[in-house]
């Protein structure tokens, strides 16, 4: 990941090797994918897959890019989840918390140590969701409901403990009802869902950088026995934790 205040000349005559995504906070350039042109201004993304013949160059002195190229086992999964398989390029209606993520991102993996390396791991997830919720957004450009950012800021701060949807429901001032319905058509997934996904980020952590038990990460991270934490482990990650700890230690 990086920043450029003036993006300069690209171009890639068989792709990049990895799925890229970029957007403009300031000034102007050109896209070419596709055998498409496209003007690139302020509040507008790109989504490049990987192997995608493309260039890009600025149309004037300023031309402001930030770049992801994120990875991961779990990524094409995610993108196939997302509709994110395709070249495209967006309309940004607000990148102020799109750029916050980022910068997190950015000073978590220059902080020089392998817990950093995790954190921007963590960061990226919540990146990832931001900019899908981003370019799904309709023209009306409705941000998360006031309720589901009281929801959001609970389970951040709270997600290793037991939270019920009566916790959610009592912070945000909603129904159940309601309370699924801003998660599912913001982050189209349940608020259990959106916890249990918190906790596996934390399990990973613990996985790769301790030597503690399977019995004891579960209990650590908000999961109520070992067979459910490994459950959904293996649900959402594809392997088993014991496969993921192997692998990354």
């Amino acid at each position: 990941m990086g920043l450029h205040e003036c993006q300069g000349y690209v171009e890639r005559e068989e792709g990049f090797s990895s799925p890229q995504i970029l957007f403009c906070t300031k000034g102007s350039g050109t896209l070419i994918v596709d055998g498409r042109r496209y003007r690139i201004l302020a509040h507008m993304a790109i989504f490049l897959p990987e192997n995608v013949p493309h260039k890009y160059y600025p149309n004037e002195d300023v031309w402001d890019i930030h770049w992801v190229v994120p990875g991961g086992s779990a990524l094409p999964a995610l993108l196939q989840h997302f509709q994110m398989t395709e070249p495209a390029v967006y309309k940004l209606a607000k990148t102020t918390r799109l750029e916050t993520i980022f910068r997190s991102m950015h000073e978590a993996l220059h902080s020089g140590d392998i817990m950093g390396n995790y954190r921007c791991a963590g960061y990226l997830y919540e990146f990832l969701l931001e900019f899908y919720r981003l370019i799904t957004l309709k023209e009306s450009g409705n941000y998360y409901s006031p309720a589901l950012h009281k929801a959001l800021d609970y389970i951040n701060q709270h997600y290793l403990e037991n939270v019920t949807m009566e916790d959610l429901c009592g912070v945000s001032n909603v129904s159940k009802q309601h309370l699924c319905h801003l998660f599912r058509k913001s982050l189209h997934m349940r608020p259990m869902e959106y916890i249990t996904r918190k906790r596996l980020q934390t399990a990973k952590e613990m996985l790769s950088t301790t030597d503690y038990s399977i019995e004891k990460i579960a209990e650590d991270t908000g999961f109520c026995t070992a067979s459910y934490f490994c459950k959904n482990f293996k649900r959402l990650e594809g392997i088993t934790a014991g496969e993921f700890r192997k692998n990354n230690t």
